[in-house]
């Protein structure tokens, strides 16, 4: 008789909070994985690039991230769906689920609400880009966008970095001040992207926005921008000015040359991936003006699912 194997465990948000409280607990993961990925076929990270199946119908999209590490022993694939909800603000526009595989015989282990997931890894790598390429005795932290990135950045870089003073735009102003009353500390809201972002060391954009709406002509010499949103090959955030006078950083070169739209509607020039940073192949430049593109990859959602897995294993 074939043997039974045990059903896969579903871990909703509330189990992965609680298994990953703090975003910032991702980082040595991370940061090796980043390591690894930018190392090539030595580094043992298997990732393609993600699969994007649009629904013109509904304006949407799914995108399919697998990933393996050899060195974490982690094989998952993400699904993930993009939506622009219009008429339904209530409903996310990002909804993700985490597969978590044993690589050793393909069994699924675990189904895992991806949200918190990529909400916390993705503002976890943004941390370590801004931890290598920030300005020296940076103060002033901007933030465009007002939605669960918006979050999770602000919480980490809270923990990690001692910023001053904290200014945050948003398209609608009353989600703005939403943000605000959801988080703790003294953050000030901004009228315009110009004055958010005028004298700010670091800017963070997570927005929906399809079109540039960060000008270069307002960054301050020496910031850095970590450049979130705007995950297609046709969606920008940021003006050619912005792009074209920083150097610019990426996660993954071949994505960045597939799916970013700052990037292939520039023209700008990749000097690194942010792995290269880690391992030492190429400089962290702070005392430039830089740019982090940030596409999200499936091996970021690996790391943390075998973390998160692991911890609940464990039953801490």
């Amino acid at each position: 008789m074939s043997q039974t194997m045990p059903p896969p465990v579903f871990l909703d948000a509330g189990e992965v909070e609680k298994h990953l409280p703090r975003a910032s607990l991702l980082l040595p993961g991370l940061e090796a994985a980043l390591g690894d990925f930018s190392r090539g076929p030595e580094g043992g990270v298997v990732q393609p690039v993600r699969s994007v199946l649009p629904i013109q119908k509904h304006s949407g999209f799914l995108g399919v991230m697998p990933a393996y590490s050899a060195n974490a022993d982690a094989l998952t694939t993400k699904l993930v769906t993009f939506y622009e909800h219009h008429k339904d603000p209530a409903v996310p526009s990002h909804q993700a689920t985490v597969l978590l595989f044993d690589p050793s015989n393909g069994t699924l282990r675990a189904v895992m609400d991806g949200t918190v997931i990529t909400a916390k890894r993705t503002a976890a790598v943004s941390a370590i880009a801004t931890k290598y390429l920030m300005p020296e005795n940076s103060q002033v932290l901007c933030i465009l966008g007002a939605g669960a990135q918006a979050v999770s950045h602000y919480e980490i870089f809270m923990e990690l970095f001692s910023f001053q003073e904290v200014r945050i735009w948003n398209r609608t102003k009353e989600n703005a001040e939403k943000f605000v009353r959801s988080v703790s500390g003294p953050v000030k809201v901004c009228s315009s992207v110009q004055e958010a972002v005028n004298g700010a060391d670091v800017i963070v954009t997570v927005t929906m926005a399809t079109k540039p709406i960060l000008c270069g002509e307002w960054l301050k010499p020496g910031a850095h921008v970590n450049a979130v949103g705007a995950s297609r090959p046709d969606w920008r955030e940021l003006d050619d000015s912005a792009m074209m006078n920083a150097i610019l950083y990426v996660d993954s070169r071949e994505a960045a040359l597939c799916e970013s739209g700052d990037v292939i509607l520039s023209g700008a020039k990749i000097f690194a991936e942010l792995g290269e940073v880690v391992v030492g192949t190429k400089p962290a430049l702070r005392e430039k003006t830089t740019v982090f593109k940030s596409l999200g990859m499936a091996i970021e959602d690996t790391i943390a699912a075998k973390m998160i897995f692991d911890a609940w294993s464990a039953g801490s």
